[in-house]
């Protein structure tokens, strides 16, 4: 498909070629067929014409050796010169249908004989008129010689008549059968054309999907240059002008987080070590009710402070999602490093935690994915009941790795199903007694392992809630 890399056409220009060339061959073919059928229909009409003119002439032939006979015969008893003269002129007629059968490809050897029968005939017409009677039995007997040449021409007619009919349906048959493999063949490159016209003008096409899905994706690292026909290409411009654009401001948003979240912590450090200072009672003992309300100030400023340390976490896990380091990565020994490093939290819960499944090794950033099972690990252990078990498996299809990560909780509630992975949403079912979280742990998750090009789902069922993590086995 290197021409696809110098084609200069628009797409509809290129579209409309192929057709055009499709159309040309299968009209050529149609003309080809119209130009055999009329040759055949000309053939066809000289073979009948032939035919007619063999059987009409060897018919003749025995009508005018039958008239020669009578006249001759009767001019020979009866001394009659108009009988001579009529004996003559079907004779003379006789040599016209002789011609016209040689014309026709009949045996010259057999007109030959009948010509050869003829002059003895004419011979037997003179003479003494006391040997009339003679003459006359022996014309006779030549006329009986001359009917056997008259059947074996008619034969011979017949026969050099079926022959060119055999001859005309063995091309007519051979017209049929090359006419058929000329459409076969041309149905075939028509195909074989459309086809390839498709795959062709198609694959530009697939490629400014990907392109375009990538954006949806926001993988901005990739630069987009599509080749293809004009449209294609000014068209692969603009999206690449649209994947710069939107790195730009993915940066701007991405400063203007560290910015914004950089003047808020100022001032909300002052502003806690503010409240502090009147709890302490710094400015004078405060009464029960200020004391309230310092408390609610306290705490509200430390919630704001963590929605904004949550915010830059997010920021950066966006941000490290697009620079992957893979390794070859045995699965399971990452899952058990992770349960590893929790082992205290979900101790202290009173819970139990495995790992099982394949032995499988990916390609991956054990870094990144590590975090992300490190995520679904710790909500997994804080919404679980106290004596539950949590279960990780390792799984496998023909081309993607699994891991599920069950725990023993209430479960997603069916309304927060939807919105479960979205930035700071935290569903209804909040475990009681627990430090209130930030709404960002799946959030990181769903980065991560989108950036591994894989996804992670929320299964139907329960019992508890059960996440699964789908990666590519190819990186």
């Amino acid at each position: 498909m290197a021409a696809f890399k110098t084609a200069r056409g628009s797409f509809q220009q290129l579209l409309l070629f192929a057709f055009l060339l499709i159309t040309a061959l299968l009209v050529g073919v149609a003309l080809r067929s119209v130009f055999q059928y009329d040759a055949l229909m000309t053939q066809s009409r000289d073979a009948a014409a032939r035919a007619l003119t063999l059987s009409g002439s060897a018919q003749s032939l025995a009508e005018r050796s039958a008239a020669m006979e009578r006249a001759g015969r009767q001019s020979l008893v009866l001394n009659d010169a108009v009988l001579r003269r009529r004996f003559d002129d079907a004779a003379r007629d006789a040599q016209g249908i002789l011609d016209r059968l040689v014309d026709n490809r009949l045996p010259a050897t057999t007109v030959e004989a009948w010509r050869a029968q003829l002059g003895t005939l004419k011979g037997l017409l003179g003479g003494p008129a006391d040997t009339a009677l003679a003459r006359e039995g022996a014309m006779a007997m030549q006329f009986r010689d001359l009917d056997a040449l008259n059947t074996q021409i008619a034969q011979q007619a017949q026969s050099l008549i079926e022959t060119q009919n055999k001859a005309l349906a063995d091309r007519i048959e051979a017209a049929r059968t090359r006419l058929m493999r000329q459409v076969v063949a041309a149905s075939v490159l028509a195909v074989v054309l459309a086809l390839a016209f498709g795959v062709w003008l198609a694959r530009p096409f697939k490629r400014l999907e990907r392109a375009i899905v990538g954006l949806g994706e926001n993988k901005l690292d990739e630069p987009i240059d599509i080749r293809g026909p004009a449209d294609v290409r000014r068209l692969s411009q603009q999206l690449e002008w649209l994947r710069l654009r939107l790195t730009e401001l993915d940066a701007d948003k991405a400063r203007f987080l560290r910015h914004v979240s950089h003047e808020l912590k100022t001032p909300l450090a002052a502003l806690r070590e503010g409240i502090s200072l009147l709890e302490d009672g710094v400015t004078g003992a405060l009464n029960p009710a200020q004391q309230e309300v310092a408390q609610i100030l306290q705490q509200n400023a430390i919630s704001l402070q963590g929605q904004i340390e949550a915010l830059l976490r997010f920021n950066a896990a966006a941000f490290e999602a697009r620079e992957l380091r893979r390794q070859r990565t045995p699965l399971l020994p990452l899952i058990e490093e992770q349960i590893e490093a929790q082992r205290l939290q979900w101790q202290a819960h009173g819970l139990k935690v495995r790992a099982e499944g394949e032995p499988l090794a990916i390609t991956v950033d054990p870094v990144k994915l590590g975090t992300a099972i490190a995520n679904l690990l710790s909500n997994a252990i804080r919404f679980s009941e106290r004596g539950g078990t949590i279960t990780l498996t390792v799984s496998g299809t023909a081309d993607t790795a699994r891991i599920d990560i069950a725990d023993a909780g209430p479960g997603v509630a069916d309304g927060d199903r939807d919105r479960i992975f979205e930035p700071f949403f935290r569903g209804e079912r909040q475990p009681e007694h627990a430090l209130k979280g930030t709404g960002i742990g799946l959030s990181i998750v769903q980065e991560y392992i989108g950036a591994h090009g894989g996804r992670i789902s929320l299964l139907p069922g329960g019992p508890g809630a059960r996440f699964r993590i789908e990666l590519p086995l190819t990186a």
